[in-house]
């Protein structure tokens, strides 16, 4: 998958990255790369702790049975 973040740096030096599709999905780093690293890892939670939401929400529904898919 691809997603667009931004960079902007911050007044304390430390560049701020955000996931401008995912709300609430920010983080930062000392300079780009380690930006960069890390908005992916808080991507890669951000879309884990969803997943887990949706996954609580079908333990209701016992007629349907989820199916792991992976990108």
């Amino acid at each position: 998958m691809i997603f667009h973040v931004t960079l902007e740096k911050a007044e304390d030096g430390w560049l701020v990255a955000q996931c401008p599709a995912l709300p609430g999905c920010v983080s930062q780093g000392k300079d780009e790369k380690e930006a960069l690293d890390n908005i992916k890892e808080a991507i890669v939670a951000w879309l884990w702790a969803e997943d887990q939401k949706a996954l609580s929400a079908l333990k209701d529904r016992s007629e349907i049975q989820p199916i792991v898919v992976a990108l």
